[in-house]
């Protein structure tokens, strides 16, 4: 397992705040039970930071032919659905939300060329209502399979996010599985595909980013 560089000084500030407020006690305070606890709970909340930004160590699944999840979490809804900022046509929608125990890095869907970044400000509403999609703070990524099939995927900012983070560029490529970028701390990762295509997913299944596939092109 790795830790995603622009988490490092996050991780290090939040420890040494809790070294601050730990010394402060054993300094200070006269009960040992809450000099231990203090301790006990810094050591334990610095862990629990530094799993927020780690990038595990998987086996991609690569296959033309399937969507891929960009990332671990729930699937929420599947629906069809008016995606009006860059089709503007009817397409199937898959929600799939992350918790804080989840992993939040996010992962490329599928294998091709980046038609287009888009990053969208907006609120921090609950990610889990329909609407956030829309609404919330995210950034859209469209990229065009080699069949010539263009999906596009949603990240999403939620009422605790802080920020997203994207690596695409457009007019660059990218390969099915790598990493695309993440979001501080959960919320949810949309995927807009052309109706018809063969969904292999229900509502409240368990995903895993890079590993389950999602959708087989038709």
């Amino acid at each position: 397992m790795k830790i995603r560089r622009s988490g490092i000084r996050f991780i290090i500030l939040h420890f040494l705040c809790w070294v601050l407020i730990a010394a402060l006690f054993w300094l200070f305070s006269d009960s040992l039970p809450a000099k231990i606890a203090v301790t006990a709970v810094g050591l334990y909340l610095s862990f629990f930071a530094a799993t927020f930004f780690r990038i595990p160590d998987r086996k991609a699944t690569i296959d033309d032919e399937l969507v891929i999840s960009p990332a671990d979490g729930n699937v929420i809804n599947i629906e069809e659905v008016e995606e009006d900022e860059y089709f503007h046509d009817r397409r199937i929608r898959i929600s799939v939300f992350m918790t804080f125990f989840n992993v939040h890095v996010n992962w490329y869907p599928v294998s091709g060329d980046i038609r287009y970044v888009k990053y969208n400000p907006g609120g921090k509403a609950f990610a889990m209502y329909a609407k956030s999609s829309k609404k919330n703070e995210h950034t859209s990524i469209v990229v065009c399979t080699d069949g010539g099939t263009e999906i596009l995927f949603r990240q999403i900012a939620g009422i605790v996010a802080r920020r997203i983070e994207c690596d695409a560029a457009e007019g660059s490529c990218c390969t099915q599985g790598d990493l695309v970028g993440m979001i501080r701390f959960g919320s949810r990762v949309d995927v807009f595909l052309p109706v018809g295509t063969t969904l292999l997913v229900s509502k409240g299944d368990l995903v895993r980013g890079s590993i389950t596939p999602l959708a087989k092109f038709s």
